[in-house]
C-alpha cells in the first residue's frame, strides 16, 4: 500500500493519551490523524492494571488527576461506553508502622487536594473492610477513586475520535520522521506518508527514539509489568487495593476474578514481553498475607507489556525544546491510565492554543540532562527478571495454574 495524506496534527501512538488528544482536537475543529503500530489501546494502555486512582500520586500530578477525575465521571457521555468504570474506592494498606507513618504524612500533604482520604488503624480497618489479614497495621481509603477495564477505554476513545472525524491508521508502524523547515513528514512500514503542521509523540515505550530524531534526548527505560488474573472467587473485594511501597495491587471484577500485579516481567524482544513465574509467586504470597481468602486461588491467565519509565517516575508532557510544532506526552512510568484523558485535553490545548489551564510545569523536558549511555543504548530485551522466588510463595501458590507463555503486547 502506498498512500499520501495531509493533516493539521499527526499523533504517533494510539493509546489512551493519543486517542483522547485526537478526540479533544476534533472537538476544536482541528484535523487530526493517528498512526498506531498495533491496535489502538493494545499496548500499555490496554495491558495495565486498570486502577483509576488519585491516591498515592505525587502532589505535582494532582491538578491533572483532578481534571481526569471529572472526565472519568463523565466517560459514557464522552465516548459512548462506561468502560466498566466504577468509583468503588481505593484502599492503600500499611504492613508496618513505618508504612503507616508514610500514609499519614501523605494524608497531611494532600489535605488541600480534595481527595477526601480516610485513615484507619488495623482494628478499625478490619471492622470497615472485611477480609483484611492480621499482617496489616492500618490503611488509607480514598472513597471516590476506582477502577475500569483498560481493554475497553482506549479503544473507546479511538472510536469516539473516529466518529468525530479523526483519521486512524492501525498496524502503521512509523519508520521515518523528518521536518523540512515547514512541516513534518512521517512514513510508515506499510507505505503511508503523512504530512502535518504539528506532531504529537505519544508512542509510549517507543517515544524516546522519536524524540531523539528531533534533538530531544530523554533518558527512558522500558518496564514490563507482570500481571495475572485468578479464577472466579467469592465476592469479597468491592474496592481497588494497593499496598504502601507498591509491591502488590489488585482488584476483583464483577465475575469474581482477582486481577493483580506489582512486580517486574521481562522483555523478550523489542516488541514482546512476558511475565516471570518468580514474580507472580512472590505477588501471590503477598496477596495471601493481606487477603487470606485468595490463598488457594488458581491463576488462569498472565500477561505483560511495555511501559516507558523516566528517572524521576514523572511523565514528559509539553513542547519540544528545539523543534517548533513537536509535542511530547509519554513516560508515565506505569501510572498513566487515570490521568491519560486529562493529558489528552491538555495536549489539545497546548497544540491549538499554546497554553493550558492545568499545571504541568513539573513535567517539562528541561529537567533532564544528558542521558546515561546505559539508559538509552541497552535494548530492553537484554535485561532479565531478577526476582528470586520466595520458598513460602511456592507453598501459598502450589495449586496455581501459572502459564507465563501467554504474552500480551
Amino acid at each position: 500500500m502506498t498512500a499520501h495524506s495531509s493533516t493539521d496534527v499527526l499523533i504517533v501512538g494510539g493509546g489512551i493519551v493519543g486517542t483522547s488528544t485526537a478526540l479533544a482536537l476534533r472537538q476544536k475543529g482541528i484535523r487530526v490523524t493517528i498512526l498506531e503500530r498495533d491496535l489502538c489501546g493494545a499496548r500499555s494502555s490496554g495491558v495495565n492494571f486498570g486502577g483509576v486512582r488519585r491516591q498515592g500520586r505525587p502532589v505535582s500530578q494532582m491538578d491533572l488527576a483532578q481534571r481526569a477525575h471529572a472526565i472519568w465521571g463523565d466517560l459514557e457521555r464522552r465516548i459512548g461506553i462506561d468502560g466498566e468504570y466504577q468509583r468503588c474506592g481505593h484502599l492503600k494498606l500499611a504492613r508496618s508502622t513505618a508504612d503507616f507513618d508514610a500514609l499519614s504524612r501523605y494524608f497531611e500533604v494532600t489535605k488541600s487536594c480534595g481527595l477526601g482520604l480516610q485513615m484507619y488503624t488495623g482494628a478499625e480497618l478490619r471492622r470497615k473492610f472485611a477480609g483484611i489479614g492480621p499482617e496489616v497495621v492500618g490503611g488509607s481509603f480514598c472513597p471516590e477513586d476506582g477502577q475500569a477495564n483498560p481493554r475497553l477505554v482506549a479503544p473507546g476513545f479511538a472510536r469516539a475520535a473516529a466518529a468525530a472525524g479523526a483519521v486512524i491508521h492501525e498496524h502503521a508502524e512509523m519508520v521515518a520522521a523528518e521536518h523540512d523547515g515547514s512541516r513534518f513528514t512521517v512514513r510508515t512500514a506499510n507505505g503511508l506518508t503523512v504530512k502535518a503542521d504539528a506532531l504529537l509523540n505519544s508512542a509510549g515505550a517507543w517515544s524516546g527514539s522519536l524524540a531523539e530524531r528531533f534533538g530531544d534526548r530523554i533518558p527512558l527505560r522500558q518496564g514490563n509489568p507482570a500481571m495475572a488474573v485468578t479464577e472466579p472467587m467469592p465476592w469479597v473485594l468491592p474496592w481497588s487495593l494497593g499496598v504502601e511501597g507498591g509491591s502488590i495491587y489488585c482488584r476483583q471484577v464483577a465475575r469474581g476474578n482477582l486481577v493483580f500485579g506489582g512486580g517486574p516481567g521481562r522483555a523478550v524482544g523489542p516488541d514482546r514481553a512476558r511475565t516471570c513465574t518468580a514474580t507472580l509467586l512472590a505477588q501471590f504470597q503477598r496477596i495471601a498475607e493481606v487477603l487470606p481468602q485468595f490463598a488457594g486461588a488458581s491463576v488462569i491467565r498472565t500477561w505483560s507489556g511495555s511501559e516507558a519509565y523516566t528517572p524521576d517516575k514523572l511523565p514528559v508532557i509539553g513542547q519540544s525544546n528545539g523543534r517548533k510544532g513537536l509535542f511530547h506526552a509519554f513516560g508515565f512510568s506505569g501510572s498513566g491510565f487515570q490521568i491519560g484523558p486529562a493529558v489528552g485535553e491538555v495536549m489539545a490545548e497546548l497544540i491549538a492554543e499554546g497554553s493550558t489551564r492545568t499545571a504541568i510545569s513539573a513535567f517539562g523536558l528541561e529537567r533532564f540532562g544528558e542521558p546515561l549511555p546505559s539508559e538509552t543504548k541497552a535494548p530492553a530485551y537484554a535485561r532479565e527478571c531478577r526476582v528470586e522466588p520466595d520458598p513460602t510463595a511456592m507453598q501459598v501458590a502450589a495449586s496455581a495454574d501459572i502459564d507465563d507463555s501467554k504474552v500480551a503486547q
